[in-house]
């Protein structure tokens, strides 16, 4: 990157795209943006002192975002191509850059600690952002979630190492130069970017060839895609209880979890999960082994797990009584929504679990209807909200009922209108309640809980 004094962001409010503005923030640029919406997160940017306005218009553009030879612009791929603001930059000659882009520059000037994955990505990382940070080595962090520890979603320091969530969505990760790669999964998603699975396998065959000599892949046991490694690059495999990194003497008891890591390198046992939930035990593995191999002790890596508190909208607890359980879970892929059922299941064993269900995308319904029914199905009760479009226009034919149609018989359901959760959980009793999606029904959570609160 050249010598920059400013930097404007179009699509400011995004979760990867604000922890980038918190590390240009922290050199002391003028840092500037668009977003279509307020939300938390603007209006917290703004308080550390980001200038953000909310209508395509280039006269909002501060001035010190105006000198093309100065100013660098970060856009998200979510950003239509015709936007003002962008191709008002395009036709002065603005050096302009795709998030994925600087965030590559930035694993070629540390040494990058990358997650890549369908799904566990976000957990893994952060899991491994707190180890690191808590440890001797240290690391500055981008993830894509805000961190319970530290209530943000990015690390600064001094440290040689950066964590970095790899997003495989509009091929963003190809840009990136890991030292070291965990890749959770590969069930094909995006595919209104991909087409096929083929063509997904084949981007994470193509990242996996972009780790450095000298680094290493940690891979998820089992997975479909053929990686392909650069000569001086070490492989390792991992999973629950089979691979070069895995678990040994699983406890879970009375909502605690621990568990012995076993690992090539040297064995941990008494890995207690500050967040205990089952799924954590395969993303504290991934987490460790990063984490290990990059040089965290044995006692680093049982104090980071321990204090891990875990990831806003990622299996977030709000209410943890014997009475009522009420969280909220950022699953959107069929996959990610099983594991997190399954964990549920694990953790309340013989209590009714109700789920409200956002479906995030026409596409992603479409193509996943049957896989998303067959999911939600270990449930005892589903409520489907209408679809949250995101970035696409509606599909004719393509509605939740593609779900709701497919569920297993026998299965409580209903579909009802987003603007009337509220209503409809102020009338209901409930036992375990989740609430499941990447849309904008997260935002009634503090709503729901303090409804639900009420009761106790």
């Amino acid at each position: 990157m050249k010598d920059i004094k400013a930097v404007y962001f179009i699509g400011a409010g995004g979760i990867g795209m604000s922890a980038i503005a918190r590390y240009f923030l922290g050199r002391g640029l003028v840092v500037a943006g668009y977003d279509k919406t307020p939300s938390d997160l603007t209006r917290q940017l703004e308080k550390e002192g980001m200038l953000i306005h909310y209508e395509e218009n280039i006269d909002k553009i501060p001035e010190a975002c105006r000198q093309a030879d100065s100013c660098l612009i970060i856009y998200t791929p979510a950003i239509p191509s015709d936007h003002q603001e962008l191709r008002y930059f395009q036709q002065q000659g603005f050096e302009i850059q795709k998030r994925a882009q600087v965030l590559g520059t930035l694993t070629r000037q540390h040494k990058g600690l990358c997650v890549a994955g369908t799904h566990g990505k976000t957990t893994t990382s952060t899991m491994c952002a707190h180890i690191m940070h808590q440890s001797h080595l240290d690391c500055n962090a981008f993830l894509g979630g805000i961190s319970k520890n530290y209530g943000t979603n990015y690390i600064l320091s001094d440290s040689d190492y950066v964590v970095i969530e790899a997003d495989e969505f509009d091929r963003s990760f190809h840009w990136l130069s890991p030292w070291m790669s965990v890749i959770t999964s590969t069930d094909p998603d995006h595919l209104d970017i991909y087409g096929t699975k083929e063509a997904y396998l084949e981007s994470f065959r193509h990242y996996s060839e972009l780790i450095q000599p000298g680094g290493a892949l940690i891979i998820h046991r089992g997975l479909e895609m053929k990686d392909h490694l650069q000569e001086g690059v070490r492989r390792y495999d991992y999973s629950l209880t089979e691979g070069d990194f895995h678990a040994e003497n699983i406890l879970i008891e009375n909502g605690e979890i621990s568990f012995d890591f076993i690992s090539p390198i040297e064995r941990v046992n008494h890995i207690e999960l500050g967040q205990p939930i089952p799924i954590n035990i395969e993303n504290g593995i991934a987490a460790m082994a990063m984490a290990q191999l990059a040089g965290c002790t044995a006692d680093e890596l049982r104090q980071g797990m321990k204090t891990f508190g875990g990831v806003d909208r990622r299996f977030d607890f709000k209410i943890k009584t014997d009475r009522l359980v009420f969280l909220s879970d950022y699953a959107h892929h069929p996959k990610e929504i099983f594991q997190s059922v399954r964990s549920i299941r694990e953790l309340y064993r013989d209590r009714k679990i109700t789920a409200i269900f956002q479906p995030h995308l026409y596409t992603r319904t479409r193509d996943f209807y049957k896989d998303f029914a067959e999911a939600l199905s270990m449930l005892d009760e589903v409520i489907l909200t209408e679809i949250y479009p995101a970035r696409e226009q509606p599909i004719e034919g393509v509605t939740s009922e593609l779900i709701y149609n497919n569920l297993r018989p026998g299965i409580q359901r209903q579909i009802i209108r987003k603007e009337d959760v509220l209503d409809m959980v102020k009338e209901r009793d409930f036992d375990v309640l989740l609430v499941l999606g990447a849309g904008d029904l997260d935002n009634q959570v503090p709503q729901i809980a303090e409804i639900l609160k009420k009761r106790l």
